[in-house]
């Protein structure tokens, strides 16, 4: 386990799949990303507007700026922090968006 975990033992109903999405974007390395289709398939279960909602509610914890559109543009309302960050990173950008072909992690363990 990452250690992300969102407390399962909380007054909180956290569905199943939560902390698998949280793992893997946890793993995102630095100056790579995964869109949210590419969580989705790499936690064999829902599809991007799942994960997206997953990381709305509970992402704070993981590296979330890592998760970008399919198109490479970061997620709507946090465009600024996350293209700040993702420069940090050394993800290679072409303009507001990361080059996806440059950037996309294979989701290998590094």
């Amino acid at each position: 386990m990452c250690g992300v975990s969102v407390g399962r033992g909380s007054s909180e109903d956290v569905p199943p799949y939560v902390d698998g999405v949280l793992e893997i974007v946890d793993r995102i390395p630095m100056g790579k990303v995964l869109s949210y289709g590419d969580v989705a398939e790499l936690a064999g279960h829902g599809g991007a507007r799942l994960v997206g909602r997953v990381m709305a509610i509970w992402g704070g914890a993981v590296p979330w700026w890592r998760v970008v559109r399919a198109d490479g543009r970061p997620a709507t309302g946090h465009e600024q922090e996350a293209l700040k960050r993702l420069r940090s990173d050394g993800a290679p950008l072409r303009a507001d968006r990361v080059d996806m072909r440059a950037a996309r992690w294979d989701g290998r363990r590094s």
